[in-house]
């Protein structure tokens, strides 16, 4: 006689729309390791008059979507760091970095980090955990110091809250992993409503 399987053994197969190092590494503090990673390959540019959070969930809802597997549930999450209304972009130059930090200096901005999660069956279930975040009013020597360092390289506002930049923030109110990149009490939620094995 076999013996039964174990719980673990019972989870659905994982696949993760992003490459990202930072959503791997907080998806194993959840006790999970993708089977397979694939990047999603998206137009992110914002719709017309698009609010954030609409924003924020499309992108999530998208980039699931543009995972193809007929085996596997998709996890796919998106971080939009906002002013207002107004979405900052992802930092692809120093400039922008720059001009991002000199916004968020000594104000309060939003993280909405959206999570979709996309069965076999395309059924998707999705969250959007949203963080308050201010920075203490940053001089020019520290914009400059943080800026040498390069870790707002590709990075939603020009920062990465994992890295120096956390030593310029002076307040934080909601998740600290969902402005790293993935909201890990949302993400959780998801992954055990569709059926993976997480105490």
């Amino acid at each position: 006689m076999s013996a039964p399987a174990s719980p673990l053994a019972a989870s659905p197969r994982l696949i993760l729309a992003s490459a990202s190092p930072r959503r791997r590494e907080l998806l194993g503090r959840l006790g999970l390791t993708a089977d397979a990673v694939s990047a999603a390959d998206i137009d992110e540019t914002p719709a017309p008059r698009e609010e954030p959070r609409a924003y924020a969930r499309r992108m999530a809802r998208e980039k699931a979507a543009a995972v193809e597997s007929e085996t596997a549930c998709v996890l796919a999450g998106d971080t939009v760091v906002a002013v207002g209304r107004r979405i900052l972009p992802k930092a692809e130059d120093e400039a922008t970095a720059r001009a991002c930090l000199e916004l968020l200096s000594g104000r309060r901005h939003r993280v909405l980090s959206a999570v979709a999660l996309r069965a076999p069956d395309g059924t998707v279930r999705e969250r959007l955990s949203e963080t308050v975040v201010r920075f203490k009013q940053l001089s020019r020597e520290e914009i400059a110091a943080y800026l040498a360092g390069g870790e707002w390289e590709g990075k939603a506002g020009g920062y990465a809250i994992q890295g120096a930049a956390e030593g310029l923030i002076a307040w934080i109110s909601g998740s600290h992993s969902g402005v790293v990149g993935l909201p890990l009490f949302e993400t959780r939620a998801l992954l055990r409503a569709a059926g993976f094995a997480i105490a």
